[in-house]
């Protein structure tokens, strides 16, 4: 099975490394801008791993298209991708908060006869969470709990100083729809929670800043008819990106693996 990567940042890099050219799900393309091309095949040389900045730049016909490059990526190539045909993994899921996005994409799947498959990230029990959705859910809240390092550069540098907190600081608190568009980096495990479950509008969120955390904690409570979860991550965040959990990565890998896979377990 031929996959064809979007983006060589922290996440593609980690999925490069854990994803073995011989094994059945192996990455055969990198999908970057064209100001990236030879930086990134002088990092990949020797993989056999082709680089280009458009689908038609490639000897191969991927089968799966794993998006590990940010909101961005998906607004740029998901259209593309899934009306060729080809099978789009999605990592950045709080994009599809935008129910415009959402709706184009899943049009393009239709007429293409492909799927949008969305990544569990950085969290556990998605697959929990869409059974006991089938049931009937009461409630569902995500709380993300990250050191400030991990908040900067996002709409929390506007609600305290980060540099200099002593104790937690809650950040947000509402509803996962615009808790994914107010902070697209560190909200993309909402938007999957959400998903998966309750919904964009009827699932709570708080993001909080706690000086004392030292790791991305990610937890889900939920109720229903089938009774009451509780699920929580401590997740070591990726080295060169604090905003994101070495986990999410590793869910991209097991995505692609499980896709190529004769044998699947859960979804």
């Amino acid at each position: 099975m031929n996959t064809l990567l979007i983006g060589y940042g922290g996440i593609a890099r980690e999925v490069l490394e854990l994803v073995g050219p011989d094994e059945d799900a192996r990455i055969a393309g990198i999908l970057v801008r064209e100001n990236r091309l030879e930086e990134v095949r002088a990092a990949v040389a020797g993989r056999g791993v082709e680089v280009g900045c458009a689908l038609d730049d490639f000897t191969f016909s991927p089968d799966l298209c794993a998006e590990c490059a940010g909101h961005g990526a998906v607004r740029e190539w998901g259209i593309e991708v899934l009306g060729r045909g080809i099978d789009f993994l999605v990592v950045s899921i709080g994009v599809l908060a935008d129910g415009k996005l959402h709706d184009a994409l899943a049009a393009a799947a239709r007429a293409g006869g492909a799927k949008m498959i969305l990544a569990a990230g950085a969290v556990a029990g998605t697959d929990a969470l869409a059974a006991a959705r089938a049931g009937g859910l009461e409630s569902v809240v995500y709380t993300s709990r990250k050191p400030p390092g991990a908040w900067k550069g996002t709409p929390a540098e506007a609600v305290c100083d980060l540099d200099s907190l002593t104790g937690e600081v809650t950040l947000y608190a509402g509803p996962a729809d615009e808790a994914a568009r107010r902070y697209p980096q560190n909200a993309n495990v909402a938007a999957t929670v959400a998903l998966a479950g309750a919904g964009l509008k009827a699932t709570e969120v708080r993001l909080v800043a706690d000086p004392k955390a030292k790791r991305n904690t990610h937890r889900v409570s939920a109720k229903g008819a089938f009774g009451a979860l509780e699920i929580e991550v401590a997740g070591r965040p990726l080295p060169d990106n604090p905003k994101t959990s070495a986990l999410a990565a590793h869910s991209v890998a097991a995505a692609i693996r499980r896709y190529a896979s004769a044998v699947q377990i859960g979804g």
